[in-house]
């Protein structure tokens, strides 16, 4: 029990306490108006996703540029340049170790850069946003404009490293993005050594699958309004439905904070950022009740075919379990839902996508066709699938038999035969009664011979490249005779070939080894098209020639409006960045052409646009016939 002193003690300390907190002001309450940064507008149908909530830092491709170094020039190349410019690669070189004779490069920063069978060049490439390191991309080299280079045909990039923005020098750098190198692939359906002769420009060239991606690229969640809570709900919703993966070195999203969400684009989707970027923007935040959701998708879709992109892409984020609600729109009649359907389905290798694609494939519109074509690519493993496309490499539409070749490649269909000549390129031979030939001009090297019995009419003869190359044969010859010489000094060779195109590409590709003693004159890519184009334009193949255009300047072009925008790939703008120059490299252009201020290296003039042979005049490019 209490005494009476201890007891009015306690009641004073309480009456203490209670006043304490009587007098303690409330906290105010955060005002979630004033809290928010931005408003997002979305479709009701994306209503509890990520993207309604979200946006996504990062998103554009960037275009990331350098000077380089192209050697191996046959004296075509040049000394003229920017005193910054020379300055800048004499450092670039000597850093990398030419002139120190521990490296075995016995000529100097120096003389390599005064010699004629080098070009210092500009080098660009696009990065698709959220790329991981090690991911490969097309490279874009053009000769600096004044200079006195008169080609790059032949010539090899040394290794350049690759930024983003306009080309700048010294400490107004962006951080190295990439790295590029590899032998330098000019218009293939050139004369060779016929420089000044005809209209196409030689200082332009790419570089296939030339460019590798040397750090992630980050991609954020900037939260519309700040909270803890519901960037923990994204966070959670996300990571569920991509859960790491056993290469990944972070959770596919790791919360920053209340206003931001980073994201790790998973190894499974290397090359694949931009559908994995879509893929996380169509996540429902509430990842418990997935088929209540599908239904939800599915009424919107039918109340508002307008939204069939989205719904896809809905579909898609909620994975298998929403294919029991699709599947009864892969026959729907109308197209918006049934297309958005079974291109779900299809990502989502729904073996009963097949047989309705197959279908749509076989006939109806082009635009479908070939929409259906691409959707099969992306299906397991399945022998109704290859057997429906098979017979489409003998339609009448040049893009179908195309469009079936590459989604066959894709499926590993073993109608489709991939050579290998040394590494430099790949023959693909596919079977089909109508003879093509097809060039690729991004990704790996490759020359596609539709219908691999095709071969050189006879009689012929038939010079190239100032007589440097001759084929030959009679009427009754069963083989061609091929005259060569690597330049117009050297002694002639001549070797016996079979006429059939596979043969005869092999041998004009091949470098004669010890370990790989077959016969061939070792011309590279570029070279060995134009043999074949030369051929093929004077009447001795009969087939149709067709050509991929140039993808990398086309993108260079698409994402130039968007540079002032994003001149570095970091979410927050690099203070150092505000002030620099606008444009794709920094010049402005003149009205002959070219590009002034030459230190921050040439433009995209319209002399370096692709000529008639790599523009596109239906579906994919075609060489004029």
């Amino acid at each position: 029990m209490l005494r009476p002193t201890a007891l009015v003690a306690t009641l004073l300390l309480l009456t203490a306490c209670g006043e304490l907190v009587e007098h303690i002001p409330d906290r105010p309450k955060q005002d979630r108006a004033a809290a928010t940064k931005f408003v997002l507008d979305v479709d009701p149908i994306m209503r509890g996703t990520v993207a309604s909530e979200t946006a996504v830092a990062g998103l554009s491709p960037v275009v990331v540029r350098g000077y380089g170094l192209v050697v191996g020039l046959k004296e075509s190349g040049g000394r003229l340049m920017p005193a910054e410019v020379r300055a800048m690669m004499l450092q670039e070189l000597a850093r990398h170790g030419v002139g120190n004779p521990g490296t075995g490069v016995d000529a100097t920063p120096e003389s390599m850069l005064n010699s004629p069978d080098t070009a210092v060049v500009v080098v660009e490439g696009v990065i698709a946003p959220g790329s991981i390191r090690g991911t490969k991309f097309d490279l874009r080299v053009s000769a600096l404009p004044g200079s006195d280079v008169t080609s790059l045909e032949g010539g090899r990039l040394y290794t350049t490293e690759m930024r983003p923005g306009p080309l700048l020098i010294g400490s107004k750098q962006a951080q190295i993005l990439a790295q590029g190198k590899g032998n330098v692939f000019i218009n293939p359906f050139v004369e060779v050594g016929a420089t000044n002769v005809d209209a196409v420009n030689r200082l332009v060239g790419r570089i296939l699958d030339g460019g590798e991606v040397s750090k992630d690229l980050p991609l954020k969640l900037r939260l519309a309004t700040s909270s803890h809570t519901r960037a923990r709900t994204i966070q959670s919703a996300i990571c569920s439905t991509f859960p790491r993966e056993p290469r990944q070195k972070h959770e596919t999203a790791h919360g920053e904070n209340a206003d931001s969400i980073e994201i790790t684009v998973p190894p499974s989707y290397e090359g694949r950022s931009e559908d994995f970027i879509e893929l996380v923007r169509h996540v429902p935040l509430d990842t418990s009740a997935t088929e209540v959701t599908a239904m939800a998708i599915r009424r919107a879709l039918i109340a508002n075919p307008g939204s069939a992109r989205d719904a896809m892409w809905r579909f898609r984020a909620l994975g298998k379990r929403a294919l029991p609600v699709i599947q009864d729109l892969y026959d729907y009649t109308e197209e918006d839902p049934r297309i958005a359907a079974l291109e779900a389905g299809a990502a989502l290798d729904d073996a009963l996508v097949a047989a309705p694609l197959v279908s749509m494939a076989a006939s109806g519109t082009i635009a479908n066709r070939l929409r259906a074509i691409t959707l099969l690519g992306k299906l397991g493993y399945n022998p109704d699938v290859d057997i429906g496309l098979r017979p489409l490499l003998n339609d009448p539409d040049p893009d179908i038999r195309l469009s079936t070749y590459e989604t066959l490649v894709k499926r590993q269909d073993r109608s489709v035969s991939m050579l290998d000549i040394d590494g430099k390129f790949d023959i693909a031979l596919i079977p089909s009664t109508i003879p093509m030939i097809y060039i690729a001009q991004s990704g790996r090297p490759t020359i596609a011979i539709f219908g691999a019995e095709t071969a050189v009419s006879r009689p012929l003869t038939h010079a190239a490249w100032g007589n440097r190359l001759m084929i030959k044969a009679d009427a009754g010859d069963s083989e061609l005779q091929i005259f060569y010489r690597p330049d117009p000094e050297a002694r002639a060779e001549i070797q016996i070939v079979e006429p059939q195109l596979p043969e005869l590409l092999a041998f004009l590709g091949h470098q004669v080894t010890v370990e790989k003693p077959m016969p061939g004159i070792g011309l590279s890519y570029g070279e060995t098209i134009g043999a074949i184009h030369s051929l093929w334009r004077a009447g001795f193949i009969k087939a149709d020639f067709k050509a991929e255009q140039d993808r990398v300047l086309a993108a260079i072009l698409r994402n130039h409006d968007d540079e002032d925008k994003i001149i570095r790939p970091e979410f927050d703008p690099d203070p150092d960045a505000e002030g620099q120059p606008d444009g794709v490299l920094g010049g402005n252009p003149q009205g002959d052409g070219s590009f002034a201020g030459a230190s921050t290296g040439p433009g995209l003039s319209g002399s370096d646009a692709p000529s008639a042979v790599e523009t596109s005049r239906r579906g994919r490019d075609t060489v004029p016939r």
